[in-house]
């Protein structure tokens, strides 16, 4: 078969025609039908697995919850325990704290006049006027801090005498009084107040090292009533309970059970200048419940 060459202008026609006016043809027809294929990447949700897993979940937050709880301790109550607390008592009037001071063994009790330099430490103790080249100042071992009537009389004695002379006392010593020491008035020891010593200065307080708690009373614990007792006390220069007594109290029998158990305590005593004296204290006892 021979095939004829078209001409030029026959082949740029139909090229032009082309593409501007292109032949239609005829839509397709699918004739193949779709064959259906497993698809192996899709999963399907099976509901027994899932309350599975709800359920182990549930056991493993439990469990979890259970192991903090027995890792974790939580604070308890703080058991509150009976306080004390030690102070000193205010200072006694005058006339209820006579005490702590003697004279030089003199025949008649002391004269009136005025009292020496109240001082820490005795140097130069009172007597009866002399002539001196040398002034020294006399003084008492009585506390610096301690108001008391005077007077300005010429003679040392005491300014509430009815005496006159110049008699330091019939009492032994180096005080002025009818006691025994280097204080005033009568009874013994120094200061004025039957040798008790005020904390303070160069009195330094006493230490408690032994202390056992109050118990409640069984009609305080009846009635769940508290309260905070007052103490007062004396300790000596062993470190000793002395004179135990209430100063305030709040019933309940509660009184009795603190003073039971301070009279129990144990101090290290008081100090003055490397020597142990005695002392009075206030002690608080807090009775709560809890």
């Amino acid at each position: 078969m021979q095939l004829e060459e078209e001409g030029v202008l026959t082949s740029l026609w139909t090229s032009v025609r082309d593409v501007f006016f292109p032949v239609k043809l005829p839509p397709l027809v699918l004739e193949s039908k779709p064959i259906p294929v497993v698809d192996r990447m899709k999963t399907k949700q099976d509901p027994k697995a899932t309350a599975a897993a709800f359920v182990i979940y549930g056991i493993l937050i439990l469990l979890i919850g259970w192991a903090v709880k027995q890792k974790v301790h939580f604070a308890s109550p703080v058991k509150q325990q009976n306080i004390t607390e030690l102070t000193p008592p205010p200072m006694a009037p005058a006339k209820t704290t006579m005490g702590g001071g003697g004279g030089q063994k003199g025949p008649t009790p002391v004269s009136k006049g005025a009292l020496p330099k109240f001082a820490d430490t005795q140097i130069v103790p009172p007597k009866a006027p002399v002539e001196s080249k040398i002034h020294v100042e006399p003084t008492i071992e009585v506390q610096t801090n301690l108001q008391m009537a005077n007077n300005k009389m010429p003679n040392l004695g005491m300014p509430n005498s009815n005496m006159l002379g110049a008699s330091m006392g019939n009492g032994s010593g180096t005080g002025i009084g009818s006691g025994n020491g280097s204080g005033l008035g009568p009874g013994s020891g120094g200061n004025f107040g039957g040798g008790l010593r005020k904390i303070g200065g160069g009195v330094s307080a006493p230490v408690a090292y032994y202390q056992p708690d109050a118990e409640f009373s069984e009609e305080a614990r009846k009635a769940k009533f508290q309260g905070l007792v007052t103490v007062g006390l004396i300790v000596d220069a062993n470190g000793n309970p002395q004179n135990v007594h209430v100063v305030r109290g709040v019933g309940m029998g509660l009184d009795e059970k603190a003073v039971e158990a301070v009279k129990l305590y144990k101090f290290h005593p008081a100090m003055e200048n490397g020597k142990p004296v005695a002392v009075a204290l206030n002690v608080e006892v807090n009775f709560q419940l809890f």
